[in-house]
């Protein structure tokens, strides 16, 4: 949800704007009847103070804040901040844990800038090759990344391993591209390598959290916004919101190489066909 969104960023606004987020926290149905001036007076700030915190967050001003947290409410799916319980049953299971990944992704959705998705295809249309970095549940995220965009033609690698990905990207010049996927966005060895690609002039595509050190470093940054439980029981949404920001750059990518590459690809598992093997084509 949104909610959840404006939590993970708490820290990292100024004291006003927190104000601004407490005040949506605490009452956000309030949030959405209201009018700037009525939120400004409940949290003790001026309405310029609030158009900040909106823009901060990720939004142009008051009236696109108001609209996406109003249809993050109405689209909350009940459950899907319940914690697994050691007593539930499966259908408990089900229910919860299905409602939090959908949650999830309806607010990547309604959350998720189009401009920055457009910037993203641009720099992969054009890239001499592709290499993606995570580590973790992140290197799993970018090896799934590998798999579907190796199919694109470009030299496409993904690293999972720190040193390997250090010197990886070393290695890279102008016209190569990295997409970083971190949950948390200020993983060291992942900000070193960042570094390291954006030295030799490598383009820059990150998914983390906004405002975190990976984030400051993308050419283009893709914020995934995302409260982090420590319960071990419950699923890591932010790899599903990761895997599915990479499906949307894999099935772009493939449509802006334009109706050439879609018949290669078409050609291929035809190819694949007449041995009795599956491409597992994404673009149909």
């Amino acid at each position: 949800m949104l909610l959840d969104a404006i939590r993970s960023q708490l820290d990292s606004l100024s004291r006003s704007e927190k104000k601004v987020a407490l005040a949506v926290l605490q009452k956000p149905e309030l949030a959405v009847s209201e009018n700037i001036t009525a939120l400004a007076r409940s949290a003790e700030v001026s309405e310029p103070t609030v158009v900040r915190f909106c823009r901060t967050v990720g939004y142009d001003g008051w009236h696109e804040f108001k609209l996406k947290l109003a249809q993050s409410l109405a689209l909350a799916m009940p459950g899907a901040n319940e914690l697994p319980a050691q007593d539930d049953l499966a259908v408990d299971l089900i229910n919860k844990i299905c409602s939090r990944s959908i949650n999830t992704l309806l607010d990547l959705r309604n959350t998720l800038k189009a401009g920055a998705i457009e910037r993203a295809l641009d720099i992969l249309a054009r890239a001499n090759k592709i290499e993606f970095y995570g580590q973790g549940t992140s290197g799993i995220v970018a090896a799934d990344a590998q798999h579907k965009f190796f199919r694109s033609g470009v030299p496409t690698v993904a690293y999972s391993d720190p040193d390997v990905h250090s010197i990886a990207a070393t290695l890279l010049r102008a016209g190569d591209a990295v997409v970083a996927i971190s949950q948390r966005g200020n993983n060291s060895a992942l900000v070193r390598s960042v570094k390291l690609a954006r030295r030799g002039g490598a383009d820059i595509i990150v998914l983390a959290p906004s405002g975190t050190p990976l984030s400051e470093l993308a050419t283009v940054p893709i914020p995934i916004d995302l409260v982090f439980n420590t319960d071990p029981y419950t699923p890591i949404s932010a790899r599903l919101a990761h895997l599915v920001v990479i499906d949307i750059l894999a099935v772009g990518l493939a449509i802006k190489r334009g109706p050439e590459f879609r018949q290669q690809m078409q050609n291929a598992q035809k190819t694949l066909q007449d041995l009795d093997m599956q491409f597992d084509s994404f673009i149909g």
